[in-house]
């Protein structure tokens, strides 16, 4: 058995694709970390990052198969969910075959595992748009500190860029350490320094008080539905959401 094994990054992912097709020999499994109970009989290649690559294989997407095609497979790739890299690569092999009709294939794993694993991010990132709770620091920064399922943060950033754009914001996925940084001028993906983190616990806000008081004040005892509440406000995000504090 061939394994690929490229560094996490979306251009990793690309590029070896890119190989699977140039490359000495094609891949069984396309993986992003190794195993470490690993077969003696598998042979690995560690696939080095080529943005050039990369793009050659990004605009194939886009050009032979679809920009649906190409959506799925960055949601999917967002998804981190075990073997999507193997299913994305048989997907966008099929998808070279079939061109645009490759969506319409639901019977095939690849394409039900990649339609699956998009699905999921997407709904978690529209789910976050109305969940995502920021708190205003000692020196003016709003900080919104979350943990999603999956790594959700590069899709949901747009949006706030748009909303708060005259405001200095972090959103920080805390599982991934991960942080969208606005200073209303651009946005960047980075880690979020450590002294931040902790400086988070500081707050100034007092529309928090405020938040939490509303909260109270809508709520109808009589008609208190505990099942409804966590299908629309999973129970997993509330560590975060500040009127359940």
């Amino acid at each position: 058995m061939v394994n690929y094994y490229y560094d996490g990054t979306f251009d990793g992912l690309l590029t070896s694709v890119y190989e699977s097709y140039y490359g000495i020999e094609p891949p069984d499994k396309i993986l992003r970390c190794k195993n470490l109970q690993q077969s003696i009989l598998d042979k690995d290649i560690d696939i080095v990052t080529d943005s050039e690559k990369a793009s050659k294989v990004y605009e194939a997407i886009h050009k032979k198969i679809s920009y649906d095609a190409l959506r799925n497979v960055y949601h999917a790739y967002l998804s981190e969910l075990d073997e999507i890299d193997t299913y994305i690569y048989q997907y966008l092999r099929f998808g070279f075959k079939k061109g645009k009709s490759v969506d319409l294939y639901l019977t095939s794993e690849e394409v039900l595992k990649v339609h699956s694993a998009a699905k999921k991010v997407r709904t978690e990132s529209h789910l976050m748009l109305g969940l995502l709770r920021f708190r205003k620091l000692n020196g003016g920064l709003y900080y919104a500190p979350y943990s999603p399922v999956y790594n959700i943060t590069a899709l949901i950033s747009d949006h706030f860029v748009r909303r708060l754009s005259d405001q200095f914001w972090i959103i920080h996925d805390t599982k991934r350490n991960l942080a969208a940084v606005y200073n209303m001028v651009e946005c960047v993906l980075t880690d979020l320094p450590e002294e931040l983190q902790h400086q988070s616990l500081n707050t100034d806000d007092c529309f928090e008080d405020l938040w939490k008081k509303y909260f109270d004040s809508i709520c109808i005892k009589d008609r208190i539905n505990p099942k409804l509440q966590k299908r629309n406000m999973p129970a997993r995000y509330w560590k975060y959401l500040v009127e359940k504090q």
